[in-house]
Protein backbone atom coordinates (compact mmCIF):
# COMPACT_ATOMS: atom_id res chain seq x y z
CA UNK A 1 0.00 0.00 0.00
CA UNK A 2 0.92 3.43 -0.99
CA UNK A 3 0.31 6.66 1.08
CA UNK A 4 0.82 10.20 -0.46
CA UNK A 5 -0.62 13.79 0.22
CA UNK A 6 -2.53 16.09 -2.62
CA UNK A 7 -1.42 18.73 -4.07
CA UNK A 8 -3.85 21.25 -4.45
CA UNK A 9 -6.46 20.89 -6.91
CA UNK A 10 -5.95 16.81 -7.19
CA UNK A 11 -8.93 15.20 -8.02
CA UNK A 12 -9.23 11.23 -7.28
CA UNK A 13 -9.78 10.26 -10.69
CA UNK A 14 -6.35 11.74 -11.20
CA UNK A 15 -4.90 10.30 -8.08
CA UNK A 16 -5.83 6.97 -9.14
CA UNK A 17 -4.73 7.47 -12.45
CA UNK A 18 -1.54 8.70 -11.73
CA UNK A 19 -0.90 5.60 -8.98
CA UNK A 20 -2.72 2.67 -10.32
CA UNK A 21 -3.20 3.56 -14.14
CA UNK A 22 -7.20 3.07 -13.52
CA UNK A 23 -9.75 5.18 -12.28
CA UNK A 24 -12.95 3.35 -12.14
CA UNK A 25 -15.62 2.79 -10.34
CA UNK A 26 -13.76 -0.97 -8.11
CA UNK A 27 -10.44 1.67 -7.91
CA UNK A 28 -12.83 4.35 -6.39
CA UNK A 29 -14.94 2.85 -3.88
CA UNK A 30 -11.68 0.66 -2.62
CA UNK A 31 -9.64 4.43 -2.16
CA UNK A 32 -12.66 5.95 -0.09
CA UNK A 33 -13.01 2.05 1.72
CA UNK A 34 -9.73 2.59 2.35
CA UNK A 35 -9.48 6.54 3.43
CA UNK A 36 -13.18 7.56 5.78
CA UNK A 37 -13.79 10.80 5.25
CA UNK A 38 -12.29 11.68 2.28
CA UNK A 39 -15.32 12.61 0.72
CA UNK A 40 -15.92 15.18 2.96
CA UNK A 41 -13.36 17.66 0.61
CA UNK A 42 -15.77 17.39 -2.57
CA UNK A 43 -14.52 17.01 -5.96
CA UNK A 44 -11.16 18.93 -5.58
CA UNK A 45 -8.68 18.15 -2.79
CA UNK A 46 -6.79 20.85 -1.04
CA UNK A 47 -3.43 20.71 -0.85
CA UNK A 48 -1.68 18.06 2.14
CA UNK A 49 -4.63 15.40 2.78
CA UNK A 50 -2.69 12.13 3.35
CA UNK A 51 -4.23 9.63 0.87
CA UNK A 52 -3.72 5.57 1.55
CA UNK A 53 -3.69 3.93 -2.21
CA UNK A 54 -5.25 0.67 -2.04
CA UNK A 55 -3.52 -2.37 -3.80
CA UNK A 56 -5.23 -3.32 -6.83
CA UNK A 57 -4.80 -5.87 -9.59
CA UNK A 58 -4.44 -4.17 -13.22
CA UNK A 59 -7.88 -3.65 -14.67
CA UNK A 60 -7.98 -6.33 -18.13
CA UNK A 61 -8.91 -4.28 -21.18
CA UNK A 62 -12.42 -3.95 -22.06
CA UNK A 63 -13.12 -5.68 -25.59
CA UNK A 64 -14.87 -3.07 -28.00
CA UNK A 65 -17.25 -4.79 -30.40
CA UNK A 66 -18.39 -2.43 -33.04
CA UNK A 67 -22.02 -3.54 -34.33
CA UNK A 68 -21.28 -2.88 -37.67
CA UNK A 69 -18.58 -4.91 -38.74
Amino acid sequence: MTTLRSRDGDTISNILWITLKRNDDEAEEALFELNPGLEQYGPVLPAGVVIEIPTLPEKAAEKVINIWD
